[in-house]
Parts: structure tokens; sequence; C-alpha cells
């Protein structure tokens, strides 16, 4: 477009005292392009038809063609070119005659949103010239034939992330002429994790294929002592999710300008994923009611959450945190980004960022619900982006944590990260963004405090192993976990345990020493507490060990505390409470069993089927108090998928969904879904009711479209029991 032109749009803008253009926030508006730019009075003779005019362009853009193969684009389920920055791509142009280099003057132009500025990288002339240099915005001819000719384009490495127009322009003695807006040639450009000039490159490529172009993934939840795992299919290739991606960016009001560089997008998408600013995707609900929305438990992957929220425009319901972090996962795999789920297992909820977490006794030393405000989740799920840090120190960049789920707020918004894993295993916590509320999260110390009645607080325990004990993802290359506990934290224990987190103090983040605080533990009663493996609606029992090291002899008055609480630690309802003396025998264990009848818990049960106990004992003799606490998760039954008939692409054959109802009660309102991505679409079902012990069966009948190794996933839902999940890989055969 010429200076002139573009002067005459710019003075027809409304005016504004503070910029010269509008802001230019969103990728889908576009302004008018003259197809005939005129230089001044145009001569009466003047023909256009006498000069080089384009007849087509072709772009070389189906999913088996040269483009979308060599950028490992070939997945998207999507009809536009589709290419990686820093990367070349081909064209081919046919004109209305042979093109004549001595005298032919034509350039393409890239141009992106409604006020296209070419120092804000969203209007992109491209000359052609003889080489390409690497990184660098360019065209070469690589072949001519007839009227035709074949284009290599190179696009810069710090390229906009998103959606070009694409015209060629000619130069006539009187004018630009140029070709017609055609949304056939649009031009999606992404992230390129295989470009070493890339902020994103990511050297190896096991790891690529898994944290880009692996489209379904493993959550794991549960605690510690009993891991769970699920599938969620992230689903970033499936119809319209590219374009769902890059309206979040338009939602979250990114300039365009910014959108090349992965931090800044990271920090965005972090407010925008969850509605508690400007109505982002998703609506958290921790409370057990899911009215007028699908429970956090039923989703089986993300598509189907971005596919409404681009329609609906309006926040979906219901998530939790891994339902935040799948949908978040699609997000940067889908954008070109290498991401993963992490999820970290007692993970610290902690109010006030001081790396202390206190529960709080009464005389009794039973947990005073009033005053204790922490909690501790069993696990929460966040995610990890791959990239450089151009704006920290070197050494700081690789994998960052961003988290979408609304927890605290970060600069006025509910959003958290990008925060190096490498900043926060080494305390060095200053670094933006939010790096001392993740390093809180992984490790702070529970203290166990007791109330004297005169106010004085008395501390009794402190636990400095129990939070961020495990910090797992999905293996490269398979559906195993991988710990990666080392990555956030040195040994607990070890000098560069300490050391980091005398860093970390110095940085900012507050601990309170014990020595404000009167300490002094019990040395030589240890006590300990197991729960039985248990399937819901069985009975099971609580056994706790005590451990008397002396040769004095004790009673220990031992309270048992059972509570149904969210995974969040959060306790809904207290439904076991036991006490009894314990008689400790001068150097000898001894062991005390609590049973838990399914009757005192099943009426009561939260959807992950999750329970906490609080396990304190008082030491008569020396007035000592031992306390602790564990999670335990009953194991759900699964859903059981199978295939019948031959599996073969484009043929029908069908799929069967069967799940039996443990409960001794009746199931209300079950829901059923069942997706596979790149296999079929989310089905949903509902049945009215499943009675006690009788099986459920479903049968889906559906035509594969691809062969290759694809994963059916299903989810059951009911208001007594969620959370009940079947898998199934499935081998789809060529035809």
């Amino acid at each position: 477009m010429s200076e002139t032109a573009r002067t005459n749009e710019e003075n027809k803008l409304p005016l504004n005292g503070r910029r010269a253009i509008p802001p230019n926030y969103s990728n889908d508006e576009e302004n008018e392009v003259p197809e005939m730019e005129a230089f001044g009075l145009i001569p009466r003779g003047f023909n256009p038809r006498d000069y080089l005019r384009v007849v087509d362009i072709y772009m070389f853009k189906e999913p088996q063609e040269i483009n979308k193969q060599e950028h490992h684009t070939d997945k998207y389920y999507n009809p536009r070119l589709i290419v990686r920055r820093g990367q070349a791509f081909q064209i081919q142009i046919d004109f209305n005659r042979p093109y004549k280099p001595e005298t032919d003057q034509f350039w393409l132009e890239f141009l992106m949103g409604r006020y296209p500025q070419q120092n804000k990288g969203t209007y992109i002339p491209i000359l052609i010239g003889n080489v390409l240099k690497p990184g660098q915005w360019g065209a070469k001819i690589i072949h001519r034939e007839n009227n035709s000719i074949r284009l290599s384009i190179m696009s810069s490495t710090t390229c906009i992330i998103g959606k070009f127009r694409l015209y060629v322009a000619v130069l006539t003695p009187f004018g630009i002429l140029r070709t017609r807006r055609n949304s056939a040639t649009d031009t999606y450009i992404l992230f390129n994790p295989w470009c070493q000039l890339d902020a994103v490159y990511l050297d190896d490529e096991k790891e690529r294929e898994e944290y880009v172009l692996n489209d379904v993934g493993v959550v794991f939840h549960g605690n510690v002592e009993d891991i769970k795992s699920r599938s969620w299919s992230y689903g970033q290739f499936e119809e319209n999710i590219l374009d769902a991606c890059l309206f979040l960016m338009d939602k979250a009001e990114l300039e365009l300008s910014g959108r090349g560089n992965p931090v800044k997008i990271c920090r965005v998408a972090s407010a925008v994923i969850n509605s508690r600013d400007e109505n982002g995707v998703i609506a958290g609900s921790w409370n057990n009611t899911y009215d007028y929305g699908v429970a956090p438990s039923a989703w089986t992957g993300s598509v189907d959450i971005l596919l409404e929220y681009y329609s609906s425009k309006q926040p979906v319901r219901y998530g939790q945190c891994w339902v935040f972090a799948g949908v978040f996962n699609t997000f940067l795999r889908c954008l070109g980004i290498p991401a993963r789920l992490i999820t970290n297992y007692s993970s610290a909820h902690d109010n006030n960022a001081n790396l202390r977490l206190d529960f709080y006794l009464d005389d009794e030393g039973k947990v005073d619900t009033r005053l204790t405000k922490d909690s501790v989740w069993n696990y929460h799920c966040w995610n990890e982006a791959w990239m450089t840090r151009p704006d920290l120190p070197v050494g700081f960049g690789g994998w960052q944590v961003v988290d979408g789920t609304p927890q605290e707020t970060s600069d006025g918004m509910y959003r958290c990260g990008p925060a190096s894993v490498q900043a926060i295993k080494h305390g060095h916590v200053c670094f933006q963004f939010d790096a001392p509320f993740v390093y809180a999260e992984v490790n702070g110390d529970i203290f166990y405090t007791r109330m004297e009645k005169n106010g004085t607080q008395v501390v009794e325990n402190i636990d400095t192993t129990h939070i961020g004990q495990l910090i797992v993802t999905k293996e490269v290359g398979g559906d195993g976990m991988m710990d990666i506990t080392e990555e956030y934290k040195f040994r607990e224990g070890s000098d560069e345990e300490r050391l980091a987190l005398e860093t970390a103090v110095m940085y900012g983040v507050k601990k309170q020493s014990v020595q404000d605080t009167t300490y002094q533990p019990q040395t030589d009663v240890d006590m300990d507490f197991q729960a039985q493996k248990a399937v819901l609606g069985n009975d099971f029992k609580v056994t706790i060990t005590f451990r008397n090291k002396s040769r004095n002899s004790y009673t220990a008055t031992t309270y048992l505390s059972g509570n149904i609480v969210f995974y969040t630690g959060v306790p809904k309802k207290e439904f076991k409470k036991h006490s009894f003396s314990a008689k400790l025998e001068p150097s000898s264990s001894s062991s005390f069993d609590v049973v838990i009848k399914s009757s005192e818990y099943v009426s009561d049960l939260l959807e992950q089927a999750s329970f906490h106990f609080f396990v304190t004992a008082r030491i008569n003799e020396t007035g000592k108090i031992l306390a602790m606490q564990k999670a335990v998760i009953l194991e759900i039954p699964t859903l059981r998928i199978k295939t019948k008939g031959e599996l073969v692409a484009g043929k029908e054959t069908s799929v069967i969904v069967e799940f039996t109802n443990p409960l001794k009660q009746t199931l209300e309102n079950v829901t059923l879904r069942l997706e596979g991505p790149g296999v079929l679409r989310t089905i949903i079902k509902q049945f009215g009711r499943i009675p006690m012990n009788s099986t459920l069966t479903w049968e889906v009948k559906f035509t594969p479209m691809r062969p290759g190794l694809r994963r059916l996933i299903a989810s059951l839902n009911s208001d007594a029991l969620r959370h009940v999940y079947g898998e199934l890989n499935i081998q789809i055969q060529k035809p």
C-alpha cells in the first residue's frame, strides 16, 4: 500500500489525542485494500490487461503436499495453508503470460488486522531476491515454466503468530495492480520449535513429537500414596480449534504486534483461560453443585470447551484445575509452543505466601476449623511452556510455569506465570512472573500450633516434607509417569536446598523462623498411620502405629478425625470421630485399628472420593502432642470400552461402553461422554438411572477417517458418582 493511500485512510480515523491509530488487537478484522492504486491521473488509453496479471495462486496447502509436510502441520484439520515461522515454504503464481524479470516487477504483501503497519509487523511487503537469509522475510524464484513461477518464501523467526492475508502486487507505470481479496490464500503462521532461531526452539525430536504434536495426554490425580491417572484429549488439530485459540488472544486484547512473543502470549492466556476477569474461557466451581453446566469431572478433553466458547463467547461451565490446565495445554500446543501438563502432589495453597501453612489445634488436639485458613490440595495441575527468557538473566530459559486456575491475583488479574522452573529451584524468586507463589506451592512447611487459653501459641509439630512431595508429568512417548520433582527442588535436607531457601527468603519470600515460637518436639515416641486400599462403597480400616523408643511406659490419648474433603483440601464435613487411649510399652511398637464403615461416608461423598484424616495423640505423662495428616482416596470403578468388528479408515464400525454400578444405591441422572481425537467428535448420552449392581451397555457406531494409532476416552457422571473414566487405544488400518 503506498504512503498516500495509507495516510488518506488514517485521516478518516476517529480522532484520539493519545494515539495515531486505534488499538489493533483483532486478528479477524480487515481493511479494504485497493485493487488499483493509481499514482496520479490515469491516461485514457490505459488498459491494465496489457500488463503482467496474476491469474491464479497455488498454495500447496493440502496435508500431503510439501508445505504442511515440511512444517509439521499436516495434522491440522484446516483447509488453509499453515506454516511455522523461520522456515521456507512454497507457492506458485500463474500469470497471464511468461514473467520477464528484466521488465516486470511484482512483490508479495502479507497483512494482518484492521490497521496494517510495517513497523508493527502487521504489513509485510516481500520483494523477490536471489537468496533467502535465515530468519528474515524474503522470497526467491526456484522454478519457472511457461506462464508460472514457483517461489520459496522465508518468514522471520520473530514474526507475529496468527492469520495473514496474502496479496500479489504488480508495478505498472501508472499505479500498482493488486490481486483481489481471496480468503483461500490466507496463511497461518505459527511458532516453530524445529527452528534454532525461534524463541521456542526445542532440540529433541522425541520431545517435539510429545510436547507439540501429541493430541492426547494423561492427567495424574489422586494423591501421593495413591496416584491415579486418566486420559485427556487435547485435540489441538481438530476443526476450528486453531481459530478458537487465535480468538483467545483477541479476547485478551493482546496487541497484534506482541503476538510473536511467547512470554506475552503465556501471560495473557493464563488470565483468559479462567473467567474471573473479562469473561474468560472456563468458569471454575469447587462446591460440588454444577447447575446449568457440566461437572468438571465429566469433560474428556478440551475441544468441546474451546468450540463452545468460540461460538457463544461466554464462559463455559465448569472447570477445576486439570480442566484449566488441559485447555491451556491445547492452546499452547496448537500455536506451536511446546507444553506439558504438570501435577504437584500436596500443593500448598497458602493465603499469605509465607512458606508456612498453619493448622491450629484446640486443647484436645483437634484441628480448629475456625482458625485454620490455609489448605493443602491433594494435587494441583498447572502447565509448563518451553521458551527462552530474554527478559531474564541467562540461564532462566527452558520450562516456565504457567497456571490458568484462578487462585491469586497477579498484577490485578487472576493469572500466574510464566515463572522459570530453574529460578524456582534455586530460590531466585525475584524474577518475573509470580515465582514466589509457585515457590510456596512446592516448598511450604506445615506448622501444627496449639492455642493456649491465654492466647499464646505453642508449636507442637512441624512437617517440612509434606508439601510438594512429588511433581510429575506424562513421560515422553508413553503413558507412564515421569517424576520431575528434582527440577523444582533440591533433595530434602541437602545443603543446596537450604541455600535455595535462604536465597528465596532474601528475595522477599516471607518465612517466620521457628525461634519466634516455642517448639520442643517429642523425640522419644514416633507415630504413623496407614489406610487400607479400599474400593468405593466398601468398609476399610485405618491403622495407627506408635513406636516408643524410650524406657518409660506412656499412655497416649489418641484422636482420629475423618473428613470428607474437596481435592483442594477444604473439608465438607467430619464423618468420623474416634478417640481411644493407647498404652505404649517401653522400647516397642504397638498398632491400633479403626474401622471406617461405608455407611458412615457414602451419603456425603464428594466426586473425587477423597478423605482426609487427622490423627493427634497427646502423651499424658509429658503433655507433648504428636500430629499427622493424610489424604486417602477410594478406588473408583472404571468404564470398560471395547470395539466390535474391524477398524478400517472410511468403514463404519462400533464401540461398546460398559459400566457396573458398585454402590448400594441407584445412580440418578447418568451422563456418558465418548470422544477420540481424529476418530470421533464427542457424543453425549443421557441415562435416567442405573439400579445397584446392574450393568449399563452403550453401543456407538462411527466411521474413523484416518489410519493410525488413536485413543478413545469416555467418562461417566451422575449425582452420586463422578470421576469415572475409561479409555482404549485403537489401531485403525489403511483401507
